[in-house]
């Protein structure tokens, strides 16, 4: 790989933290240039994605100049494949989050609206450091931060039950951020380096106990914000934040950064060889296949929209872990795909959740039966959403699934896809049924159409369309499905910084 020095990679997480303290210092003299700001450094992040990613697809590596912490460990960020799948899907969605996000405040008349912008800033700053950090060390800075950033948007409206819910939210991300830590620390005393590797920077493990504790501890670090049962209580909890933080909570930042430091604690420190050899990795895929129906289970049996699609969440990360778990390059690659077709389709429900709550104040599954003649375009949406997550083909979920199948197939583990095809059919149960029941229940108090305003519609109309398009054209816009292809080539046979 061809390795250069650039300030590139500075240049990417720079925008939102620069638009986070421009927000707080325009506050709310002037709510148009505050929402500005968010919008701007949205579209420079996702412009870097298209003028960087065929490079990286080339074989290049673009590394930031390293500031040297202690010996052997630097701060430093670096571009490569498996970074540029996880900050292209944050900054695209970024924007479109953005633009609904607006609408949906301002529709709501919710307060601490400043504060509310910054702190989506600073999470999607750190989202971007998770994704280009070039090392453990890096990458624990990043994650911390993320931690801290979340926090003011889940308690956004500064009720007991959110305070409750942001106390929850600390107590399993710090806690486990520390363990996390140890781990690091631990990892560097052995090796004298944290620096990512493609396939692994272990070597020459004569006694394997150590190496088996420090993997547990960084995948207990890692579960809580990827919502691995039974790390996964918070999740639940915070939906009691505004739609947006939830869809940036489940879609696009603080799930998806614990799935993403699982990728790299599995293909950049430990590889694929190491972890046969030690034998750990199969309880991480039997915790992950558990998950997948526990939590498919358990949302069957919520009433309440958007807790019955956090529960979602849980199953359909632990698609994720599963893949990486199988230690093959064709379900490292499903995995990583995978993450960027939840995101589409998480996001998508997430919004029309939103949507319908904006008119007519309604949670709950029970109360929204015929609301299609009302809102026709917003449930129609959530229909090919709910397809995509129960992995019908022409929808990205269907991509993902089928590469994640191929995996276990290439492993002998066949078990897996009944754990697959299980979870399609319950997720058809808890999904699907609602967009029927939205076309099919008769309710008169649904009979006037009446959608959504258009500054929330159309960021639903995008996402909805790309969990489409992703699905036909995999490799449509910054080419996701060729770099989760080329990273998981570059991770299975070692080359590549």
């Amino acid at each position: 790989m061809d390795v250069t020095v650039s300030i590139l990679p500075y240049l990417f997480v720079l925008p939102p933290l620069i638009a986070a303290i421009l927000i707080m210092i325009t506050g709310n003299r002037n709510p148009d240039v505050r929402e500005f700001w968010t919008i701007l450094a949205g579209i420079i992040n996702f412009g870097l994605v298209f003028y960087v990613y065929r490079r990286i697809l080339d074989g290049q590596i673009l590394e930031s100049v390293h500031f040297t912490i202690v010996p052997n460990v630097s701060f430093f960020l670096k571009i490569d494949t498996t970074g540029m799948i996880f900050a292209g899907v944050a900054s695209l969605l970024w924007i479109v989050t953005s633009f609904y996000s607006i609408g949906y405040m301002r529709a709501a008349n919710k307060i601490n609206q400043t504060g509310y912008f910054a702190s989506f800033a600073m999470c999607i700053f750190a989202a971007l450091g998770i994704s280009f950090a070039g090392n453990l060390f890096t990458l624990f800075i990043f994650y911390e931060v993320l931690t801290i950033a979340t926090y003011p948007l889940v308690i956004h409206n500064r009720e007991q039950e959110h305070i409750e819910a942001g106390r929850k939210y600390l107590a399993y991300t710090l806690i486990t951020g520390q363990i996390f830590l140890v781990g690091i620390i631990w990892l560097y005393h052995l090796t004298g380096t944290t620096d990512f590797v493609a396939g692994g920077f272990i070597q020459n493990v004569d006694n394997p106990t150590p190496f088996i504790m420090i993997f547990l501890l960084m995948v207990i670090g890692a579960s809580a914000k990827a919502g691995l049962i039974p790390l996964h209580g918070w999740l639940p909890a915070a939906m009691v934040a505004p739609t947006p933080v939830s869809a940036l909570l489940h879609a696009v930042a603080v799930v998806k950064a614990g799935a993403f430091v699982l990728v790299r604690i599995i293909g950049y420190v430990f590889g694929f060889d190491l972890l046969a050899s030690l034998g750990v990795i199969d309880y991480l895929a039997w915790a992950a296949a558990f998950t997948i129906i526990i939590a498919s289970v358990i949302a069957m049996r919520q009433d309440n929209l958007k807790r019955r699609l956090a529960f979602s969440t849980i199953g359909q990360l632990s698609y994720i872990i599963l893949g990486l778990a199988l230690i093959n390059e064709q379900a490292f690659m499903g995995a990583l795909f995978h993450i960027v077709a939840h995101a589409f389709m998480k996001i998508t429900l997430f919004f029309c959740a939103g949507a319908i709550f904006i008119n007519t104040g309604y949670k709950y599954i029970s109360q929204i039966h015929g609301i299609g003649k009302q809102m026709p375009i917003t449930m129609a949406m959530f229909g090919i959403a709910s397809l995509g997550i129960s992995g019908m083909p022409f929808t990205v979920g269907f991509i993902s699934k089928w590469n994640l199948a191929l995996g276990a197939i290439a492993g002998g583990n066949y078990l897996y896809i009944f754990v697959l095809i299980a979870s399609a059919m319950l997720s058809a149960s808890y999904l699907v049924t609602v967009f029927v029941l939205a076309f099919y229940n008769k309710n008169e108090e649904f009979t006037e159409f009446r959608e959504v305003r258009k500054d929330i519609l159309i960021p639903i109309l995008i996402t909805g369309a790309m969990s489409i398009i992703l699905g036909i054209f995999p490799d449509a816009g910054p080419h996701f499905y060729e770099l989760a292809i080329r990273s998981a080539e570059i991770v299975a046979n070692g080359t590549g910084g």
